[in-house]
């Protein structure tokens, strides 16, 4: 493997930085977008079993906030019935809690695709590196029309240098745009179906305090 990169060159470095950065992403949201962790349903179930005077109860609430993301959700509409707020302004505060949560949801999402964008850009771009190593392996002034043969015969380990940096860059870049693609569409559709979940039992908590509404 290190061999590899010796011969792909130095444009295959910031290659490597952001496979690293792109597989991190995708270890860290697929761990924590895990149905356990986002809608825990030890806290769906105290959240629906909490009665009105543990709902005023802030160590109640303050645990079941930090028990999971859905958590905070919930722990909101307990608290904005508890005050005895109307339900137009627990939604309102509902809306706000429900923001946060999609924004740590799609949180490095955005990051994940543009690896997937940039990365053939780099490929590209070491193939560009590889091809003016080609030319320049020649020896002559720019401009000059020489044969890749008339290349390789005055300087073989050059064009084959040239060679190896084009073909490396443009295979690494593709080997990592085309997983960290797949893996945002994936974490993508992941995300959306989380915050479905979330809204679901939110509304079912929402519609058993606010029986009116």
């Amino acid at each position: 493997m290190y061999s590899i990169l010796i011969a792909a060159g130095w444009p295959i470095w910031p290659l490597l930085a952001i496979s690293i950065l792109g597989l991190a992403i995708l270890l860290e949201r697929s761990w924590y977008l895990r149905k356990t962790h986002i809608v825990r349903k030890q806290s769906i179930e105290e959240a629906f079993a909490a009665t009105p005077t543990l709902a005023k109860d802030p160590n109640f609430i303050n645990h079941l906030t930090s028990s999971s993301p859905i958590g905070g959700l919930l722990a909101g509409v307990l608290r904005e019935h508890a005050l005895g707020h109307s339900a137009e302004v627990a939604i309102e505060e509902l809306q706000i809690l429900a923001q946060n949560l999609w924004m740590k949801l799609d949180r490095y999402l955005g990051a994940l695709a543009t690896i997937a964008t940039v990365a053939p850009l780099l490929g590209l771009f070491g193939t560009v590196v590889g091809m003016i190593e080609i030319f320049g392996s020649q020896g002559g002034t720019i401009g000059s029309a020489v044969s890749a043969a008339s290349v390789g015969a005055t300087n073989p380990q050059q064009l084959a240098h040239g060679i190896s940096i084009a073909l490396y860059n443009t295979a690494f870049g593709l080997l990592i745009a085309i997983p960290a693609l797949a893996g945002w569409r994936i974490l993508r559709a992941v995300a959306d179906q989380r915050q479905r979940e979330c809204e679901e039992c939110t509304r079912q908590l929402f519609k058993k305090l606010y029986p009116d509404t």
